[in-house]
């Protein structure tokens, strides 16, 4: 039983009630008359409770028991089941991105709702995430009819729903994708035939239905990403009334046996062996052109999970942080390098534990605050009553979710090590908490998008947005920050650090302009991944050292004896160790960038065999 969830509200409390402008998100229409920003307490306590109590407890089972396959069929652990039921029934599932709930929380409270859920049981999430993407998806661009047919049910959580991307053939190549689909008489009703695999949730014994959200081409359509439609197949057929009708021909041929979220089953689907399985276009069927439109519609789910999937690896690897400060509190070994004959001491007193705890820290505190600045932009862009307001967030946002996505995850794996390194050898035993911890984490940087296709999406798209505007106004956001706060205060190295970092970026991205216009556009993907990791250190620090400016002013107003100080003194610390040990890997990239080494390019093939 090597489950032991700890999270905690302090740092959520801090971002909703001292940081971010929460009053201004609580003053939207949609909130005004049912949540103020002292809510926050209760709701976030409640969460955390649930969270403890509830989800957490069904993690040995995620782990231990796993989904089970048999005969065509999936069988969920049972408490698993239990929790899943409890979380819709009680307001924190599904429900909550229906427009007409009157108790939706702003995404900077279910941000933090979600962190505590994710890192209780991470096996669970995709039961009931994944189905508010694919009502969201309905919801946007489908007909009344389609609305009626499922809305409701998949915003209670009696309906299931999931993403339908990836095929055998293609991996991450969706236009290479094989499914098809044939108009029937009835028209927006298609006949689907082909096969999907790696699909979370794809078959469970918890929903009576389960609807997916699959992408396929048309007949006639044209090849590549351009031709793919996008389709609702449920797993039973939903009559005109609402009411089910027959098996709708959809066979979970196999689940995946994996190294971590076991509990969450991950099919491969084959759609319309017997000729039977329908479902109806979301949408318009392609034009003329053979141009359809599903990729674009599938892309706001996929946008949404790619932040689920970022939240969720700062979840994982924050349950890993405290348990791995709670065992260096607790353990006792070894003794102070400055008094060597002295007793022995719990290893916290350590350097290089402390060490490894502050990295975990820093890094963690500077994940959240830029995830949550994103979650801010989002609660803007979706409820403002201004329209350049709510463009100006959405441009945020948008540069972002790669960030959020792939950084998070590709730090929290890191972060995961460290907190195994902290236990020692008892680390690497099943039965302390980090080895499943690290074994749940892993998928999270290949889930919804391997992180190349981030980085990919980061410098060959968002980089040129609006030629170049959109991204530009986002460093100006920086650049504004460092003129504001740069001289005269409590961070001035920092600053100066930040705007050498600014500097050292704008030299990346000429250094990658003229790779390209020099005929060496392998240069971009080459360094893609490190340029990503980059703006995802210049946004963190940017947000953390913000977040610092606040704790060193309650600092001085409370002083040192005041019961917070702890808190918000690690708030400054971890700024501080943050832009000064891990900022600076921006300006080394910079230098490698410019230097241009091709090694990668030129080593031979064969060379990798040898």
């Amino acid at each position: 039983m090597a489950q032991n969830f700890i999270n905690k509200t302090r740092d959520h409390l801090f971002i909703v009630k001292e940081w971010l402008d929460s009053e201004k998100i609580m003053g939207f229409d949609r909130f005004k008359d049912v949540y103020s920003v002292d809510d926050a307490d209760a709701i976030l306590t409640e969460a955390l409770r649930m969270s403890e109590e509830v989800i957490a407890p069904t993690n040995d089972e995620n782990d231990e028991i796993g989904a089970q396959f048999e005969n065509g069929k999936v069988t969920v652990p049972p408490g698993m089941k239990e929790a899943y039921w409890f979380i819709q029934e009680n307001g924190w599932g599904s429900c909550n991105v229906d427009p007409n709930y009157e108790y939706a929380l702003p995404r900077i409270l279910m941000g933090a709702v979600g962190e505590y859920m994710a890192g209780a049981n991470m096996g669970l999430t995709t039961y009931y995430l994944a189905t508010s993407g694919a009502a969201e998806l309905i919801e946007e661009f489908g007909s009344d009819h389609l609305k009626e047919l499922f809305l409701e049910k998949m915003y209670s959580g009696e309906w299931a729903g999931t993403m339908d991307l990836t095929e055998p053939n293609g991996g991450s190549d969706v236009g290479d994708l094989l499914t098809k689909a044939f108009p029937t008489d009835k028209p927006g009703v298609y006949k689907i035939k082909g096969s999907k695999c790696f699909i979370s949730g794809g078959e469970q014994d918890i929903t009576e239905n389960i609807i997916h959200l699959t992408l396929a081409r048309v007949e006639g359509a044209r090849p590549g990403t351009s031709g793919i439609s996008l389709f609702v197949i449920p797993k039973y057929w939903v009559n005109d009334d609402g009411s089910l009708g027959e098996f709708n021909d959809i066979n979970c041929v196999s689940i995946e046996h994996k190294m971590g979220i076991r509990g969450n089953a991950t099919c491969t689907l084959a759609f319309g062996e017997n000729n039977e399985c329908r479902g109806w276009i979301l949408g318009d069927p392609p034009g003329e052109d053979g141009r359809a439109s599903g990729m674009r519609q599938m892309f706001n789910m996929m946008n949404e999970e790619r932040l689920n999937t970022g939240m969720g690896a700062l979840s994982v690897a924050t349950v890993a942080y405290y348990n791995s400060a709670e065992y260096a509190r607790e353990r006792i070994q070894g003794r102070p390098i400055t008094n060597p004959k002295g007793d022995r001491v719990p290893i916290i007193k350590h350097e290089d534990v402390r060490r490894m705890l502050l990295d975990q820290k820093a890094h963690l505190e500077a994940m959240r605050a830029m995830a949550f600045k994103t979650l801010y932009y989002l609660d803007v862009a979706e409820n403002s009553p201004d329209p350049e307001e709510r463009e100006i967030a959405r441009a945020r946002a948008e540069v972002n979710t790669p960030l959020i996505k792939a950084y998070n995850s590709d730090m929290g794996w890191i972060l995961c090590a460290e907190a195994m390194q902290v236990y020692g050898g008892y680390g690497y035993s099943e039965e302390y908490p980090i080895a499943q911890l690290c074994r749940d984490i892993k998928i999270l940087s290949i889930w919804e998008g391997t992180n190349y296709i981030q980085s990919m999406d980061l410098v060959g798209r968002k980089w040129m947005l609006k030629k170049g505007a959109l991204f530009q106004a986002w460093l100006d956001e920086i650049t504004s920050f460092i003129d504001k706060n740069g001289t005269g205060g409590d961070f001035d190295s920092e600053m100066a650090l930040l705007k050498e970092a600014i500097n050292a970026y704008n030299q990346i991205r000429l250094a990658i302009r003229d790779y390209a216009m020099g005929g060496k556009i392998q240069f971009m993907p080459l360094f893609a991944t490190r340029i990503l990791h980059a703006t995802a250190k210049l946004y963190c620090s940017y947000v953390i050292l913000d977040q610092a400016l606040v704790a060193q002013n309650k600092i001085k107003e409370l002083g040192e004896d005041h019961y917070d100080y702890p808190f918000y003194r690690g708030k400054v610390e971890a700024a501080r160790y943050y832009v000064n040990n891990v900022l600076p890997d921006v300006m080394t990239l910079a230098e490698v960038i410019k230097k241009g080494d091709a090694s990668v390019l030129d080593i031979p093939e064969d060379a990798f065999f040898v």
